[in-house]
């Protein structure tokens, strides 16, 4: 049995959603609405969850208003005792739906923003979507949820942050999440057209941390650095298979929610195992754990302890060995992968390839 107990759940409940957005973390292969577990699975593994330790849920997808079933969901994770938050592009959240969910004992509804620029914002999106989430922004205040925005940064935005962190003001967030892209997923699908400058960063952080004082007390405010700008790389949600685990629509559970790129493990399902032996003896969720694993120079490293190796899924993605360190590293020679990728040529926002179910016709 693991030392540490799972905190946090994601529920994944659908990977359908109305935005297209490029930078999506969900995997290029997404599941389709018949593969997804039904209302009583989800339930399950909501009691499940609980009884593991877990104190928070995250709702969400793709999309999980598209879920008829959200609110029974809802209910039963206030139920068990989690403390669930919707994460939602805010399409869909009706004064109906959303007096449902306040009902079902909801306590924290975060809501995505592609810009303070109307125009770029759907582009970026590939729907039209801006006066929707504005709706739904006014719902979530006016009905006393707790309130959070999240912003996804990248080259197309970047430069907007403070008219974004006052976007988010108007709105009456309680917290924003300012989180640069990830590059996994249809994110590294996109990485030439996201991929900030070297000055954009630099300036956005320095706007970011006057925001903080700005408004402290007021709007709690998250800033996420892009780790190909770091020097070393990110902790991985504290250890792998420590504190974090994902549900996928399907019903297979990750340590983390790019995890499904890792083609050499296989991620055991609700469906056939409980929570509980996934977590502490399944395959996947032990492959990581600890440092027995490491590959030098992580091995060695006094910073083993801290970044614990740094990302597994963007070890897999850019070198094809989850067990080899992090290319943010520094410390490996790894690091010119992410060198020459920051010296790529750049693509214009116009040749996004845009998030898209199979068979489902691409944004425009």
């Amino acid at each position: 049995m693991p030392d540490n107990v799972p905190t946090t759940l994601l529920a994944e409940l659908t990977h359908r959603c109305p935005l297209h957005c490029p930078y999506c973390s969900n995997p290029l292969e997404l599941i389709r609405a018949e593969a997804e577990l039904s209302t009583d699975d989800w339930k399950r593994v909501f009691s499940q969850a609980r009884e593991l330790g877990v104190l928070q849920l995250g709702l969400s997808g793709g999309e999980p208003l598209l879920r008829k079933d959200l609110e029974e969901l809802a209910a039963h994770a206030r139920q068990q005792g989690l403390y669930s938050t919707l994460v939602t592009s805010g399409l869909g959240l009706t004064r109906a739906r959303a007096e449902r969910l306040k009902e079902a004992g909801l306590e924290h509804i975060q809501i995505s923003i592609q810009d303070s620029d109307p125009e770029i914002a759907e582009r970026i999106a590939g729907v039209r979507s801006v006066r929707h989430k504005q709706a739904a922004a006014a719902l979530v205040r006016e009905l006393g949820f707790a309130f959070t925005i999240n912003v996804v940064l990248h080259r197309a935005n970047l430069d907007r942050i403070g008219e974004i962190i006052e976007m988010a003001a108007e709105l009456g967030a309680d917290r924003i999440e300012l989180a640069n892209t990830q590059y996994y997923g249809w994110g590294l699908q996109n990485r030439a057209a996201l991929m900030p400058t070297r000055e954009q960063v630099e300036r956005s952080r320095e706007i970011a941390e006057q925001a903080i004082q700005r408004y402290r007390g007021r709007m709690q405010i998250t800033y996420v650095l892009p780790d190909y700008y770091e020097a070393y790389p990110k902790a991985c949600y504290g250890g792998w298979g420590k504190v974090y685990l994902v549900v996928a629509p399907n019903g297979i559970v990750l340590p983390c929610h790019g995890a499904t790129q890792i083609t050499t493990l296989n991620f055991d399902n609700v469906r056939a195992h409980s929570l509980a032996w996934i977590w502490s003896e399944s395959e996947a969720f032990r492959a990581y754990r600890g440092d027995t694993w490491m590959k030098e120079p992580c091995r060695s490293c006094p910073r083993k302890t801290v970044d614990f190796g740094g990302c597994r899924c963007q070890a897999f993605a850019l070198t094809g060995d989850a067990a080899n360190t992090d290319p943010v590293c520094t410390l490996t020679p790894l690091r010119r992968i992410i060198d020459d990728a920051l010296h790529e040529p750049a693509r214009p926002m116009n040749e996004f390839q845009y998030r898209y179910i199979a068979d489902e016709p691409a944004a425009v």
